[in-house]
């Protein structure tokens, strides 16, 4: 009785951080702030190959945006470059691990060299196990840090420096409402999120005396097929 009771707790907590995101959006949608041209930017999207990485990158294109796109998915990434080109927009495509640290340096060292310095930095690329916590391997816990938390470290200390010495760029985090309150089967998931959640209020502070903007996105629950298998008990 108490699992449940806790669990009911879990899911009550996550209905009311949804609804005051909801709420906070029909505030916006009725008193919008200015909107921000991207035109000339050169944006950065983690994860394009797929889902919600991909609608960002058709989108920003769209609005003029550069885009880079990250993938581990060589195939399904190239194909969001393509969809870019074929509508006339600009883009590069390149195959990126990011739970490993010493491969998002190498790449981004590529992304210098051949399209230029990233001023827009989405780290959108995040990976869910729906496992309880003593049921998922210990090399799944930490590839799930490693790619929804710790890959925002790297790909920031990439590419902040040359934003810091412009006084111009962008930082976005995809995190998730996951990231508010902890839900069962979800432990290192939700841990992850709260990081990236963390990570992103903190660095706001120290990067916003250099006009740097800092932007952390919370969805609740986006059928990309991400969470196919987990279930909420």
């Amino acid at each position: 009785m108490g699992f449940i009771l806790k669990d009911l707790i879990g899911v009550v907590l996550l209905f009311v951080v949804s609804l005051v995101a909801r709420l906070l959006s029909v505030v916006r949608l009725i008193f919008p702030p200015g909107k921000k041209s991207v035109s000339g930017e050169i944006a950065l999207i983690t994860g394009a190959g797929s889902g919600l990485g991909r609608g960002m990158a058709l989108s920003f294109a769209r609005l003029g945006a550069t885009i880079v796109a990250w993938d581990i998915n060589e195939e399904a990434n190239e194909a969001t470059v393509q969809m870019i080109r074929q509508e006339g927009g600009k883009a590069f495509g390149f195959v990126c691990d990011c739970s490993k640290r010493d491969d998002i340096y190498r790449v981004a060292q590529k992304v210098k060299s051949s399209v230029g310095h990233v001023t827009i930095l989405i780290n959108n690329a995040g990976i869910v196990t729906g496992r309880k916590f003593l049921d998922c391997p210990d090399d799944l816990i930490q590839k799930t840090m490693d790619i929804n938390t710790n890959a925002h470290f790297w790909t920031t200390k990439a590419f902040l420096p040359h934003m810091v010495e412009q006084n111009h760029g962008h930082l976005v985090s995809i995190a998730s409402a996951a990231g508010f309150a902890g839900m069962s089967g979800l432990a290192d998931y939700c841990t992850s999120k709260f990081g990236a959640v963390g990570f992103a209020d903190s660095i706001r502070h120290e990067v916003k005396q250099h006009g740097i903007h800092v932007t952390c996105v919370c969805p609740t629950y986006i059928n990309t097929g991400m969470f196919t298998g987990a279930e909420l008990r």
